[in-house]
């Protein structure tokens, strides 16, 4: 009899603890389409950042996608808004989603320089919670103005012709 109860008090142990084990999140993949893009920063351009996010088949259940956190070098800005409005709520074990993630906005003030950013979804396995699920990082590089490329190469010929001709009459 004590070997019974001795078994069966064990299993309700183990039963608790299982039982009060804390919910936590399974995990997700995030993957940004193209993570190295460029832009005319002078004209005020922006640049959208698609990506691929998927939880993986063996996950033990639903992985929420409560939220996101992001940074961007100044003096670019990120609107994130069709995150939280194209990105499903939550993911099934096995299920994927692709679609725009955010935009990177170069206003005109951008000098041509490369630019680095990184974006993180936050969620877990309910819908209040807020664990750092995936991070990716990008890169955004800005570019001259395609009239400012035309003028130098338009003036690279002047000057070439300008040193010939000062060299034929040095000579």
């Amino acid at each position: 009899m004590k070997s019974i109860t001795s078994k069966l008090s064990l299993f309700v142990f183990a039963a608790a603890l299982l039982l009060s084990l804390p919910a936590y999140a399974d995990t997700i993949t995030l993957t940004l389409t193209n993570p190295v893009q460029s832009g005319v920063g002078s004209l005020g351009s922006s640049l959208s950042f698609d990506a691929t996010v998927a939880a993986p088949s063996t996950n033990s259940g639903d992985v929420f996608l409560n939220g996101d956190s992001f940074n961007v070098d100044a003096p670019l800005s990120i609107d994130d808004s069709s995150f939280f409005s194209e990105f499903p709520l939550s993911l099934t074990p096995g299920e994927s989603f692709n679609g725009l993630l955010f935009t990177v906005f170069l206003p005109t003030t951008t000098s041509n320089a490369i630019y680095n950013g990184a974006f993180s979804i936050l969620g877990g396995a309910d819908g209040n919670a807020s664990n750092d699920l995936a991070d990716v990082t990008f890169q955004v590089s800005t570019v001259p103005e395609p009239t400012t490329i035309l003028m130098l190469g338009a003036g690279l010929p002047g000057l070439v012709a300008m040193i010939r001709r000062k060299r034929g009459t040095a000579s």
